[in-house]
């Protein structure tokens, strides 16, 4: 069930002490972002907030759950999403210990499917792929060229 617009900008409103609060549709249901980093969603009419050291340390004995299956169990707001102080505090520091988080370094380029290099048998040569130009029939004969004009 996708979330209503109206809650959405209630929660909005409630967090606008936070920092910069913004909201983003997302599969029918919204991230909330505070000053630019996720600090929560919105699903299925629920606000879940990240869970952080100094999040969970401020929020106290919140229930968890996932925000959607396979995620892993974030903050429920439910009884004190009418408490703006509380609700600001919360999202506060949830957001200071986002941003402090350190950046996830950068995925490893996929491997080919089955595990070899299929472009040595088509090309004939060793299996490294040749970055060419849209028209370029001989890449050969144009490095050649350039060689020459170098020397």
């Amino acid at each position: 069930m996708a979330s209503d617009q109206a809650l959405v900008d209630y929660i909005a409103d409630q967090l606008r002490g936070a920092g910069r609060i913004t909201t983003r549709k997302m599969f029918g249901e919204y991230a909330v972002y505070c000053d630019g980093k996720v600090v929560g969603l919105v699903c299925d009419n629920q606000l879940f907030v990240k869970p952080t050291e100094p999040g969970l340390a401020f929020a106290g004995s919140v229930e968890r759950g996932p925000p959607y299956p396979g995620a892993r169990p974030h903050l429920m707001v439910t009884e004190r999403i009418d408490d703006r102080d509380w609700m600001e505090e919360l999202i506060s520091v949830t957001a200071a210990a986002v941003a402090a988080r350190p950046a996830r370094p950068a995925r490893k380029a996929a491997a080919p499917k089955g595990g070899e290099d299929k472009t040595a048998d088509r090309k004939g040569g060793a299996g490294k792929a040749t970055a060419r130009k849209p028209g370029d029939r001989k890449p050969a004969r144009r490095a050649a060229k350039r060689q020459g004009r170098r020397k």
